[in-house]
C-alpha cells in the first residue's frame, strides 16, 4: 500500500510512462482519504471529489451502497411506467400482460440488480429490492396500490404459472 504522496506520484509516472499514455490532469479527480487530503501533479491541483460513478456504479467516501440501490431503483421505474397505456388497456388480456411484465419487467428488476454482488446490503435494502419487483409485477397487472403485500404475492404467484 502506499503511505506517501511522493510515493503515489512516483507509482504514476511509472504506469503513465509504462503504458506510454499521458495523463489529462483537467479530467483527472481523486477521492482522497485521511492521510491525502490533496493532491498536485506538476503544480496542479487535481480535483478532490466524496463520489464518482465508475462502470456504472456510485462509489461513495462513506462505501454505503444505499444511495446506489435506490438509483438503481429510480432509474429501473421509467421503463415500467413508460408501458402504463399499453398495461392498463381493457383491450390486452390479462394473460398478455403477465406475458408482457415476463418479457420486460423482469429483464428491468434484473437491470437494477446487475452489480449487486459488489454491494453490502443491509435488511432494509433487501425489502426495497422486494417491494420493488412487487411494485413492478402490481402495477404492470393493475393490482390497487392498496392491496396489501401478501395478496400481490398470491395473485402474481397464481398468474406467473403457465
Amino acid at each position: 500500500m502506499i503511505e506517501s504522496v511522493k510515493e503515489l506520484k512516483s507509482l504514476l509516472k511509472v504506469k503513465e510512462e509504462k503504458a506510454g499514455l499521458k495523463l489529462n490532469i483537467q479530467k483527472t479527480k481523486i477521492m482522497a482519504s485521511d492521510p491525502i487530503t490533496s493532491f498536485q501533479i506538476e503544480a496542479e491541483k487535481v480535483e478532490t471529489v466524496t463520489d464518482f460513478i465508475f462502470l456504472g456504479s456510485k462509489i461513495t467516501e462513506d462505501i454505503d451502497c444505499s444511495h446506489e440501490i435506490k438509483r438503481c431503483l429510480l432509474l429501473g421505474r421509467k421503463p415500467m411506467t413508460n408501458l402504463d397505456s399499453i398495461l392498463k388497456s381493457r383491450d390486452i388480456t390479462f394473460l398478455t400482460k403477465v406475458h408482457i411484465v415476463k418479457a420486460t419487467g423482469l429483464p428491468v428488476s434484473l437491470a437494477v440488480m446487475y452489480g449487486c454482488e459488489s454491494r453490502t446490503m443491509r435488511k432494509a435494502e433487501h425489502q426495497r429490492i422486494d417491494a420493488f419487483e412487487l411494485w413492478c409485477c402490481g402495477e404492470s397487472l393493475g393490482l390497487p396500490d392498496q392491496t396489501s403485500q401478501s395478496s400481490r404475492k398470491l395473485t402474481l404467484n397464481i398468474h406467473w404459472k403457465d
